[in-house]
């Protein structure tokens, strides 16, 4: 099995004809964790959903390879099926549908027909996942994220990550409203993720998620695009001194690109 790929080269996407991602280069590899930090309004939340096709997002130029194959020249669902996951800064409700349900359908959607999980082996993996998340049994029969708290939701998203397996994932902001002891428990799951099979982006306002997930990576985005990477240093440092100093040293003027969505 090879390697999973991210590659993403002189990304351009603008929003009702304003550019927000402006030449953003970047590569995820399976067994990396790169976490890319910036301050408000500069294009992260941005990247995420145009990244998973949002509509509202228009690309205007580069190229995205996923596996060595052009993602824009997928659908949102095969970009999925492919092994693309988004955990979302606001999940999203949906009634009807229960956490158990969703979750099946999810691990089934990406196998062969003949090849779909049996549900004792599904039972059984679900009730591991969740104990190890410290959810309690009776979220896998209530209706998706509805009538679910912040954190609840987030650890929702891990669960679904852990449960679906992916080869890349994105995580928007995972830590946004989280206590500190739900903080932990988020960060263990993604822990439990690391392998080579396995590529993370961690898109975060704070260095606190990544005292408990350390990054291999740490790219720094401002104006819609990356202007300096390093390693957990990096975040250590701007969490003491914020953002001033690279903008001083890169000669960057104090604005944004106006939006993060």
């Amino acid at each position: 099995m090879s390697t999973p790929n991210l590659k993403i080269e002189n990304l351009r996407v603008s929003i009702e004809d304003k550019e927000i991602i402006k030449g953003l280069n970047l590569e995820i590899n399976g067994g990396e964790i790169h976490a890319i930090m910036g301050p408000n309004g500069t294009g992260k939340s941005t990247l995420s959903s145009a990244l998973m096709g949002h509509p509202k997002y228009e690309v205007t130029e580069g190229n995205v390879t996923f596996d060595g194959k052009d993602l824009f020249e997928m659908e949102v669902d095969e970009r999925a099926k492919a092994g693309l996951f988004l955990a979302m800064q606001y999940p999203s409700e949906v009634s009807g549908i229960t956490n158990a349900d969703f979750l099946r359908s999810a691990i089934n959607a990406r196998r062969e027909e003949g090849q779909e999980i049996s549900l004792m082996k599904f039972i059984r993996e679900l009730d591991k996942k969740m104990e190890l998340l410290e959810m309690d049994s009776s979220f896998a029969h209530r209706y998706l994220n509805e009538g679910f708290s912040g954190g609840e939701k987030k650890r929702n998203e891990i669960l679904q990550l852990m449960m679906i397996e992916p080869k890349i994932a994105i995580l928007d902001e995972i830590d946004s409203g989280l206590d500190i002891d739900a903080l932990k428990v988020v960060a263990k799951g993604v822990n439990e993720m690391r392998n080579p099979e396995f590529g993370c982006l961690i898109i975060t306002h704070y260095q606190r998620l990544l005292n408990y997930i350390t990054p291999d990576k740490v790219h720094v985005m401002m104006q819609g695009r990356i202007v300096k990477s390093g390693g957990p240093e990096l975040a250590q440092r701007l969490e003491a001194e914020g953002y001033d100093w690279i903008k001083e040293e890169l000669g960057i003027e104090d604005e944004t690109v106006g939006q993060e969505a």
